[in-house]
């Protein structure tokens, strides 16, 4: 029995023929309507004809998460006066309430993909509605992109609507070929919006981690809320682990329940949480609270202004969630939740001020996560780059390269980025690709049940009170009465339930491909070892062995296991969760298992390589061939006859090390690498650019074949570097003839002496020369071309004076030389006219005599 009052109040119901007749005329909508509106509810049950008017439909509807499809459902069914099952059902993992008169079915978005890759055509579908859109989950994109195609190619009858709780409609509308918008206006109430942000500064999030001041402070404002105001509270909250901490800190409040929702919740609490209750109850609840739930009795929200949302860092191979700041559109949708049935106030947790540089909408998936699944999803459908997908946001290229590579490793797909018939199994699983291919390799070494329980812990992270030893933690859970232990077995049912079914399905022989891991893999395998296998085949790249105090990874990535970890005394472990600390620059182990060599070998087989290595390390040329896992060096053992192209190589890695200086360089060598820069700078062509990185480009042509019968370090000490230059003066044009001309070793002054220049500096040459010698000489010595700088020394050698102008210096500075110097050296020759006077090396003794 219809409840008319319930139906007659929804908003959504004034737009339902301008909704029929868009569909009419198109075969597809947008529908913008806000929370609250009936746009989940009322909708779907009119397009189906299950109101008394309009023919008789199958409606199919798409949430994002599962605790908002089933409440989706049992509220569709309350409306008609029935339970779930009969006109309306609902289908999300490991859950099917459905019957054989059921004509709307609300399922998840990675049902509705998983479906579309089984039946294309979707046999008896006539509507699908694609709720929330708005939120871009990945799933959701996908499923939109796969029913335009189907629309276009196979079912042009086929009615899609995309329904939004937001009017940011237009590139829905034009993703769906220019559909209508058609858009429902909301009957809430006003919410008043008082600013409580924490009376001092809060580290802003990294990573998972929540400042615990900022988490203190929402306790404190839903302390306050209590107090001020009247009804139950929806407090906002990024994750389980925060809403588990807040509730223990809101223990003890008198007349008040404090309820959990969030996906991991069991149905119970959910449903709870959906119905009246008889006491004052403050729900603390993540994002799955924003939209698709109306939780009664809320007139207050509390909102931290924090979201998780999924991050991937491509070169390490670490993803994870990451806690970002909330989007105004995701604060909009919160606030909203206390406006359903009365007026209501928020309490948002930052500053007015900072409200305004919030992101507007939330970062869509397909930017910003892991695209294995996704990839997969395409590569199954025919569209391997999914280029011909019609996609709202194209996906990154580096995100798309790094999931075919994963694909790739997995045999999910071909070298063209084709789906295999392994990859068709796997992107059936449910699973992400890395969890699908323990799941299946996992089956045929260890059995499917025990894969099963492995794979299952590790799709969703156990409680941290369970430790980091994957081994200890099936253990536990095996045991385990708790809630995570009840979704532990569900998953394992539901994934041996999945096996079954493809055992029986055509080309079973595809369903397993052997891996080859020696040692006890079956029936005999211990906890610890099975736990450690299945982790591997997940993530080989994430095998790591003992090196140093840490772990090294295969994928090159250093890890650190905590203190008081069970497993530090480990040689090999297979790395299950990781992340980095903020200001880490290696990896922290968050779960792990014990594996052994044989383990690591056969998982990350694909990366076993073995080849000689011949570099530079430790001040010589060391040579071994070695067997690496990756980057993780397996055995080594000393080459004796290395492939003289490395050795080569080597000595020239250890030159650009250290330097040329490991060869042999005399007084003349030095100087001839000076004389050919100065040359260079101030001649240029032909004369040769001598700098470190010029001698290493055409290290061919002056340091073979020297170079080439050097075997280590020794022998490059033992090579004469001023010959080997030599080579590179340019003989070809004659020049070469000329270096003595144009830039002398030495040159004659006027006492007759041969002075040698110093190049140091190519920009200046400099001649160091007693002051006496250089008497009656007018003009500065020039080398070619350029002035020398002149420093005239004492009889002692010390510097007197420095001059790039004689004539000046005669004038000008001679005196004051001669009278600080004439009386501390008598002996020498002091003229009053220095650039008239005879030179000399020696004294006025012996000039007289």
């Amino acid at each position: 029995m219809l409840r008319e009052d319930a139906l007659a109040a929804l908003p959504v119901r004034a737009v339902l023929p301008a909704l029929n007749e868009a569909l009419d005329g198109h075969g597809t909508a947008v529908l913008a309507a806000p929370p609250g509106t009936g746009k989940t509810t009322l909708v779907p049950l009119a397009l189906a004809g299950l109101l008394g008017e309009g023919p008789a439909r199958r409606v199919v509807v798409a949430e994002p998460r599962r605790i908002a499809a089933r409440a989706a459902a049992r509220r569709m069914a309350w409306l008609l006066g029935e339970k779930a099952g009969g006109s309306v059902g609902f289908t999300v993992r490991g859950e099917r309430v459905v019957g054989r008169h059921t004509r709307v079915e609300v399922v998840t978005t990675g049902v509705l993909v998983q479906r579309l890759q089984r039946d294309q055509e979707l046999a008896g579908v006539d509507v699908v509605v694609l709720d929330e859109c708005h939120e871009r989950h990945l799933d959701a994109d996908t499923a939109a992109a796969f029913l335009w195609d189907v629309r276009q190619t196979l079912r042009p009858e086929l009615r899609l609507v995309a329904a939004s709780a937001t009017t940011d409609t237009e590139g829905w509308a034009r993703l769906l070929g220019g559909a209508p918008v058609v858009e429902a206006h909301g009957s809430s109430y006003d919410v008043e919006v008082v600013w409580a942000p924490p009376v001092r500064p809060v580290r802003p999030p990294h990573g998972m981690r929540v400042d615990p001041a900022l988490l203190a402070h929402v306790v404190s404002v839903v302390r306050r809320a209590l107090a001020e105001r009247p009804g139950d509270v929806l407090c906002f909250l990024p994750g389980v682990g925060e809403i588990a901490r807040v509730a223990g800190q809101l223990g003890g409040l008198d007349g008040v329940d404090v309820l959990q929702v969030h996906g991991r919740a069991p149905a119970a609490v959910q449903d709870a949480v959906l119905a009246p209750g008889g006491r004052r109850r403050v729900v603390l609840a993540t994002s799955v609270a924003e939209s698709s739930l109306t939780v009664p009795g809320v007139r207050v929200v509390v909102d931290s202004g924090l979201a998780r949302e999924p991050r991937v860092d491509h070169a390490r191979g670490l993803s994870a969630l990451a806690t970002v700041r909330a989007s105004r559109a995701a604060a909009r949708q919160r606030a909203g939740r206390a406006g359903r049935e009365a007026p209501g106030v928020v309490y948002r947790c930052w500053t007015e001020a900072e409200d305004a540089r919030l992101p507007r909408f939330p970062a869509p998936e397909i930017k910003v996560a892991d695209l294995s699944a996704f990839a997969l999803q395409a590569a199954c459908w025919g569209d391997p780059g999914a280029s011909g997908l019609a996609l709202l946001d194209a996906p990154p290229g580096g995100a798309m390269a790094a999931a075919r590579s994963l694909l790739t490793a997995v045999q999910a797909v071909d070298s063209a980025g084709r789906a295999t018939p392994r990859g068709v199994r796997l992107a059936q699983l449910g699973l992400h690709p890395r969890l699908g291919r323990a799941l299946l390799d996992g089956a045929s070494l260890v059995g499917v049940e025990r894969a099963a329980e492995v794979v299952a812990l590790l799709s969703e992270a156990a409680p941290r009170e369970y430790g980091d030893d994957l081994g200890a933690v099936l253990r536990s859970v095996r045991r385990g009465g708790d809630a995570y232990a009840g979704r532990w077995r569900a998953e394992v049912r539901r994934l041996r339930g999945v096996l079954a079914d493809m055992s029986h399905a055509p080309g079973r022989d595809a369903l397993l491909t052997e891996v080859h891991v020696k040692g006890d893999g079956g029936a005999g395998a211990t906890v610890d070892g099975l736990a450690g296998l299945v982790a591997a085949l997940a993530f080989p790249e994430r095998v790591a062995r003992a090196d140093g105090g840490s772990y090294l990874m295969v994928s090159g990535t250093r890890a650190e296991l905590p203190g008081g970890s069970r497993l530090r005394d480990a040689d090999w472990l297979a790395v299950a969760v990781a992340d980095r600390p903020l200001g880490k620059g290696h990896a922290r182990v968050q779960l792990a298992a014990v594996v052994d060599e044989d383990v690591a070998r056969g998982a990350a087989g694909a990366l076993l390589d073995e080849r000689d290595e011949v570099r530079w390390a430790g001040g010589d040329v060391v040579a071994r061939r070695v067997e690496r896992l990756g980057a993780v060096e397996v055995t080594a053992r000393p080459l004796r006859e290395a492939d003289a192209g490395l050795v080569r190589d080597a000595l020239l890695e250890g030159l650009r090390r250290e330097g040329w200086r490991l060869l042999r360089w005399s007084a003349e060598a030095e100087t001839l690498r000076r004389r050919l820069a100065f040359l260079r700078l101030h001649r240029g062509e032909p004369w040769p650019e001598v700098s470190d990185e010029a001698l290493h480009a055409r290290v061919d042509e002056w340091l073979e074949p020297e170079l080439g019968r050097a075997r280590r370090r020794a022998d490059l000490g033992r090579i004469d570097a001023g010959e080997a230059l030599g080579r590179l003066l340019p003989w070809a044009s004659g020049e070469a003839g000329r270096l003595d001309e144009l830039a002398p070793e030495r040159i004659a002054v006027p006492s007759g002496s041969r002075i040698r220049i110093d190049y140091g500096d190519p920009e200046r040459p400099v001649l160091a020369v007693k002051l006496q010698e250089m008497f009656g000489l007018q003009e500065s010595p020039r080398v070619a071309g350029v002035p020398v700088l002149v420093h005239l020394l004492s009889p002692a050698g010390r510097p007197a004076a420095v001059t790039a102008d004689l004539a000046s210096f005669w004038r000008d500075g001679y005196k004051g030389v001669r009278a600080e110097l004439r009386g501390r050296y008598p002996k020498h020759p002091w003229p009053e006219d220095p650039a008239s006077a005879e030179p000399t090396r020696h004294t006025s003794a012996r000039l007289r005599r």
